[in-house]
């Protein structure tokens, strides 16, 4: 659903005029340049390589130093700036609230003096195959609209650190994200449950058992060589022995194995041809205490929801069409449920294109700091520009190239919104004041050397226990 009708242009400019100032009060050191470093990122009409580059914009008047500078010794006071993000107007997909939740590396293959980097899991460098390369990955949640959109509604980012379980994190993360929505009044009691949509890398059944007391529902892809089970009492009864804990297997890859489908629906699409629906009821993956479960006392729970499978007549791409499983945490639902469910997973690719937009045209990745406290404040900057320019989608001039078609401002891209952002920058308030006038520093005398050399840091290795394969092959851009 999209927000553009339901403000008049001066409410829109005077939202975006308020979350400015509100950003800036989360700024508590260095405020002045980290704002003029998001006003530049947000302004800037071309792709950033490097930080030096937006010191040159009008919009940053400081010198190149004051951004490195300010990446490296400000502060931003990240539980504030969550909190305003989640006030900030929220889509809904078919009338409820729709997160998407994934992983993105910023790779530092050969950053040996910056600390706390873990393995990335990465696809397509050079060779076309998966690889592992350092980095520090960033585990991302955001809100998906209807529609063919690029746009997403980011709400948190976190770092992984060395030895964390993605699943682990994510969890945290979207208890954290339902609690600020609940606050600024996005969600009541009595409205559906809010949907948390992940890809394969995740442990779906896991991710629900976490998230087990909030009023959530986990969508999840499967590999297709995963074995569920049926509740037990479908079972006959036995005459000795410990009562049965699962009922009989369902392997995706054996369809003699499927029991019969709870629902079978058809429906038509636009992309896809016509696609087929079936789902199963009550089932559950099979738990043991190794990896994550490791450290579970007691007996291992039994984590029912709904296996669905989707089986579309034609790809874009024009390639063969494979299955796809799905897994919802949620039991006893409809077919028009069902439906729900998978185009609601469709949508989370949206966050690809949030991820493309933020490393190909903010420059996410391309700052060389040393510091990951640094490389989080940049982040942290990124999504605010990303947010200034979503609030500004009906109110910038569109500036086309000459082999661009007009669109309508709903229609407009992240990239064609950032072009026009610069010319309703003046009527904005100014909340940064006049820069001091300085000089450079004397720098290292000539001809000395550095005696104070940065410490070389090796890369941790991964516990046994992190998901390795929650970072995707999608996350390699």
């Amino acid at each position: 659903m999209s927000l553009l009708h339901h403000h008049t242009p001066v409410e829109r400019l005077s939202e975006l005029s308020r979350f400015r100032e509100q950003f800036h009060a989360c700024l508590t050191t260095r405020a002045d340049a980290l704002f003029e470093i998001c006003e530049a990122l947000a302004s800037a009409p071309t792709p950033v390589r490097h930080l030096a580059q937006l010191s040159l914009e009008p919009e940053h008047r400081r010198g190149h130093g004051s951004a490195y500078a300010a990446l490296a010794r400000g502060r931003i006071d990240t539980t504030r700036l969550r909190s305003i993000l989640a006030a900030l107007p929220l889509p809904r997909f078919h009338g409820r609230i729709v997160l998407a939740c994934d992983i993105s590396p910023w790779l530092r293959p050969d950053a040996w003096t910056s600390p706390d980097r873990t393995w990335c899991h990465t696809y397509g460098r050079g060779t076309g195959q998966a690889e592992m390369v350092p980095g520090w990955p960033y585990s991302m949640i955001v809100a998906l609209e209807e529609g063919a959109t690029s746009w997403t509604t980011p709400l948190d980012l976190r770092r992984l650190r060395s030895g964390e379980d993605a699943t682990t994190v994510t969890a945290h993360q979207i208890r954290h994200v339902t609690a600020s929505l609940t606050r600024s009044g996005h969600h009541h009691d009595g409205d559906p449950d809010i949907m948390v949509v992940v890809d394969a890398g995740y442990d779906s059944p896991r991710l629900a058992h976490l998230l087990a007391d909030l009023p959530v529902q986990v969508v999840g892809r499967l590999r297709s060589d995963r074995v569920f089970y049926g509740p037990a009492e479908n079972l006959p009864p036995s005459a000795t022995g410990r009562p049965a804990k699962h009922g009989a297997p369902l392997r995706m890859a054996a369809p003699q194995t499927w029991p019969a489908p709870k629902t079978v629906s058809t429906t038509p699409t636009r992309r896809y041809g016509s696609a087929t629906t079936r789902s199963w009821d009550r089932v559950h993956p099979r738990l043991t205490h190794r990896s994550a479960w490791a450290g579970h006392s007691g007996r291992l729970p039994v984590i029912e929801g709904t296996l669905v499978l989707l089986e579309v007549q034609a790809l874009p791409s024009r390639r063969d069409p494979k299955p796809l499983w799905l897994w919802c945490s949620a039991t006893g639902m409809l077919s028009e449920q069902v439906s729900q469910v998978w185009w609601a997973y469709l949508r989370r690719f949206d966050i690809e294109h949030t991820f493309r937009f933020f490393k190909q045209q903010l420059g996410w990745d391309a700052p060389r700091v040393r510091d990951p406290a640094a490389a989080d404040r940049w982040s942290w900057l990124v999504v605010v520009a990303y947010a200034q320019l979503r609030l500004a989608r009906a109110l910038v001039v569109q500036v086309r190239l000459p082999w661009h078609r007009p669109v309508e401002p709903e229609r407009m891209s992240p990239s064609r919104v950032r072009r026009g952002f610069r010319y309703i920058h003046a009527v904005l308030p100014r909340c940064v004041g006049v820069p001091r006038p300085s000089s450079a520093g004397p720098g290292r005398p000539r001809g000395s050397r550095n005696q104070r050399p940065a410490p070389r840091y090796g890369v941790a290795k991964k516990h046994k226990t992190d998901t390795v394969g929650s970072l995707s092959a999608k996350q390699a851009r």
